[in-house]
């Protein structure tokens, strides 16, 4: 009580003292219990997510050994969720749309992976090369946490390193684990607001004969956007690009650049006639 009474006379006398104590920060939430939460925030995305659809450009471009770029590839697909997996439905490839034919092929090989999706838990890839960021978080370990400024919005930063002990499925997930990187937290809506993760380490896939290079790289941005929805407090990816380093025995190294950005989302919810 006593020490109460000092700190009321203290700020009596001394108003600056007093509106620099209201000017300090807020403390760092505990960070085990933001991460449980942050899950939870993006499991619930994962389902909202089921409702709406929206188009991705990637622009994928081969460069050679001096880093010029040697060839361009864009596609553009359709891209839905269901059961949190992600579906992408190819729509035009270099500027063109598909032929008869190529849509056709496309469309059927969309229909099964929706029937794999609708027959797979949340949380299990489809394929094995694949991860969502809700399998990140549960396989990466932060630390360091501070905080800091994003787009107007306060945000929690992170340093991250994949969990070597974690459970995972596929090779997506297996290479997750060689991941360090940043992380920054919306402290508001709890979700995943930027990602940026390089490799430590070479990944080693096809039986040793394929591998991920140490210094591959991607960053992934996701931000609260309006569908013309209800619902408020909707996140979805918005844009990333990725730096990929290879190695195949028998093959000179490559390196390609990918960009891919996201617009012009829509309510739809995806099943398997509706896809038809």
């Amino acid at each position: 009580m006593a020490v109460s009474q000092r700190f009321l006379a203290a700020l009596l006398l001394s108003p600056l003292a007093a509106i620099a104590y209201a000017q300090q920060p807020a403390p760092l939430p505990n960070v085990a219990t933001l991460m449980d939460q942050v899950e939870t925030r993006q499991r619930q995305m994962d389902q909202l997510r089921e409702d709406y659809t929206y188009h991705e450009t990637t622009v994928t471009k081969t460069l050679n050994k001096n880093g010029s770029v040697k060839k361009t590839e864009t596609e553009e697909n359709e891209v839905f969720y269901v059961r949190a997996h992600r579906i992408d439905r190819l729509v035009r490839k270099d500027g063109k749309d598909l032929s008869g034919g190529e849509a056709k092929k496309e469309q059927d090989r969309v229909m099964k992976d929706v029937e794999k999706a609708q027959n797979t838990p949340p949380g299990q890839p489809i394929n094995g090369d694949n991860i969502s960021v809700t399998r990140l978080l549960e396989i990466m370990q932060v630390s360091n946490p501070r905080r800091e400024m994003l787009d107007n919005r306060s945000t929690i930063r992170f340093d991250f390193t994949g969990n070597p002990h974690a459970k995972t499925h596929g090779r997506a997930e297996d290479a997750s684990k060689k991941l360090a990187g940043t992380i920054w937290v919306d402290e508001q809506d709890r979700e995943v607001r930027r990602l940026e993760a390089h490799f430590d380490d070479n990944f080693h896939m096809g039986f040793g004969l394929f591998s991920i290079g140490k210094g591959s790289s991607f960053v992934f941005d996701q931000k609260l956007v309006n569908p013309g929805a209800k619902e408020q407090g909707l996140w979805l990816p918005t844009d990333g690009q990725a730096h990929l380093v290879a190695h195949a025995i028998g093959f000179i190294s490559y390196r390609v650049e990918i960009v891919f950005s996201d617009s012009n989302y829509q309510r739809f919810h995806a099943d398997a006639q509706q896809v038809k």
